[in-house]
């Protein structure tokens, strides 16, 4: 009989134990958070995404100063149509014409970033029909060898080659930084489930005295020792307590829902959290922390990359608007046959040199207009460069500051929180035995509560400006080196 009524108990709390658990479903620490979070969120996944498309942004650019090779062509262009044809007399005939032209050729072409010019070698074949005549005649091209070089002229793949590089650095380091800002947000959501759960804790625990008070009470009341109005002022305590546990359970599923959604658990699975049992040992110096900043951070290419671009700006106003001068140069072989083959024997040389310009003579001075704009542009970038280095080291050296105070801050909350709950138990214990008025365990009651949630919101803060100071220096202060290391 022992035996099996032991074994009915064990039955009993594991079947409790696994009814918990399902209740409480999937709990969750801070690190297992963030790390679900940088793994299966929708938010990691734009960063990732952005990250390959500007990886592919940066390939495209460097695909432009390597050979192109190209296949063209035209294979056939028929046309049967009556045309004007002049006679050797002056006078027009319309006569019925049925011919076709076909053309086929291959290209490579390397551009010359130094000079914008581009070098190119290139064979072509060209095939013409007369199905009216039975007339075949082909011309070909073995091989020219051209130059383009625009004079004077604005140099694309120059400016490209110097901002380019630029905007790739800086889009490494803006993945860096999206992980990092996806690991604040996550944190702040898994402080607000804390803060639900601990607020549905308290809530749930009050309702707990307050029955436990009540029933105290009602007997204290039967036996002429307590009041009407205090046994009342008791009851509506634990209808409040009951009102307040029903709300705190509402919230909770909220935020748990909105929190399984960011970090990517599947919906309809619970979810609760893990308070942080251990706090970093940080001791971050300032000097530190801006060095890393300037070193780490996007803003170091994108400042960079600003002033560039307004440089850009005014040589290309100064290219397009003002002297104009492009430079074609070919030589090569060429051969017309009646057939394909005869078409490559023995070619023929032939050049070609062509310099064209443009001067623009009268603009009423448009073009003096816009270079002076392009350079008031450049210097209002410089200016806001400026700025917004300033502005970008006093947040670092800012959030610094706050790392120290928030670690003192969340010191003292801590030794609140128990100091508190103490006090309660105490005052708990005198309300007992009538020493105290229900006045003054319900201040205890609200004073503990009070307590608990300023540590909970200690700790959230702590935790949210720490993720924030290493996304505002790329550093692992704990590590003592750059996430670009990773």
């Amino acid at each position: 009989m022992k035996k099996t009524l032991f074994c009915i108990g064990l039955g009993l709390l594991w079947h409790l134990a696994t009814a918990q658990a399902q209740q409480i479903g999937r709990v969750l620490t801070l690190q297992e958070t963030i790390k679900l979070a940088l793994a299966s969120s929708i938010a990691a996944k734009q960063a990732v995404t952005n990250k390959t498309s500007n990886y592919w942004q940066y390939r495209t650019f460097k695909a432009n100063y390597r050979p192109q090779l190209s296949l063209s062509g035209t294979m056939p262009d028929f046309s049967r149509s009556i045309i004007p044809v002049t006679q050797p007399d002056g006078t027009i005939d319309f006569r019925a014409v049925s011919i076709s032209n076909s053309e086929v050729g291959l290209s490579l072409s390397q551009a010359v970033g130094l000079t914008g010019g581009q070098f190119f070698i290139s064979s072509q074949s060209q095939r013409f029909d007369d199905f009216n005549q039975g007339l075949q005649r082909y011309n070909t091209f073995p091989a020219i060898i051209g130059f383009r070089q625009p004079v004077f002229g604005y140099n694309e793949l120059a400016w490209a080659k110097k901002i380019e590089p630029l905007r790739y650095a800086e889009s490494e380091r803006q993945y860096l930084e999206d992980r990092e800002a996806i690991a604040t947000t996550a944190t702040q959501r898994f402080f607000d489930v804390l803060l639900q759960q601990v607020n549905f804790e308290i809530a749930s625990k009050n309702v707990e005295n307050n029955q436990t008070l009540f029933k105290i009470a009602e007997e204290k009341y039967r036996l002429g020792r307590l009041s009407r109005n205090e046994l009342l002022q008791l009851k509506l305590s634990l209808m409040n307590a009951q009102l307040a546990q029903a709300q705190a359970s509402n919230e909770l599923k909220t935020v748990a829902m909105q929190f399984a959604a960011y970090v990517g658990i599947a919906q309809g699975e619970k979810v609760a959290v893990q308070a942080p049992v251990e706090i970093p040992t940080l001791e971050v110096e300032e000097q530190l922390a801006l060095a890393q900043a300037r070193l780490n951070r996007k803003e170091r290419f994108q400042y960079q990359r600003q002033v560039l671009e307004a440089e850009q700006k005014i040589a290309e106003t100064r290219g397009k608007g003002g002297f104009n001068a492009n430079l074609y140069a070919t030589f090569g072989l060429t051969k017309s046959a009646n057939n394909f083959s005869e078409s490559y024997a023995q070619p023929e040389n032939q050049q070609q040199v062509t310099l064209g310009f443009s001067v623009p003579l009268v603009d009423w001075g448009r073009q003096k207009a816009n270079v002076k704009t392009a350079q008031a542009q450049l210097q209002l970038a410089q200016y806001t460069v400026q700025q917004e280095q300033i502005n970008f080291e006093q947040s670092v050296l800012t959030q610094v500051n706050q790392i120290d105070l928030l670690k003192e801050r969340l010191r003292i909350t801590a030794s609140a929180d128990s100091i508190a709950q103490e006090r309660y138990d105490i005052t708990k214990s005198t309300f007992l035995v009538g020493r105290i008025s229900i006045t003054d365990l319900n201040i205890a009651l609200q004073e503990k509560d009070q307590a608990r949630r300023a540590y909970i919101e200690a700790l959230q803060d702590f935790w949210v400006a720490y993720y924030r100071l290493r996304a505002l220096t790329l550093y692992d202060f704990e590590k003592g080196q750059p996430l670009l290391a990773e």
